[in-house]
């Protein structure tokens, strides 16, 4: 499932040297995964609730 999707580094990471930073799909739904364990486990949300964190984190 994971690994037929495009997956796009947070621009936030800054290339930093310790690697900590995310990886978004976007597709029919939002899938998140740590960058440095892609094949770990993968934070799923529904594009409705996908809106609604950004818009959410975009208000602070």
């Amino acid at each position: 499932m994971t690994q037929d999707r495009t997956w796009r580094t947070s621009t936030y990471s800054g290339g930093a040297e310790d690697g900590n930073c995310v990886e978004v799909s976007l597709a029919q739904n939002a899938l998140v995964r740590d960058s440095k364990n892609a094949s770990g486990h993968v934070l799923a949300f529904s594009s409705p609730a996908w809106q609604d964190l950004l818009r959410s984190l975009g208000s602070r």
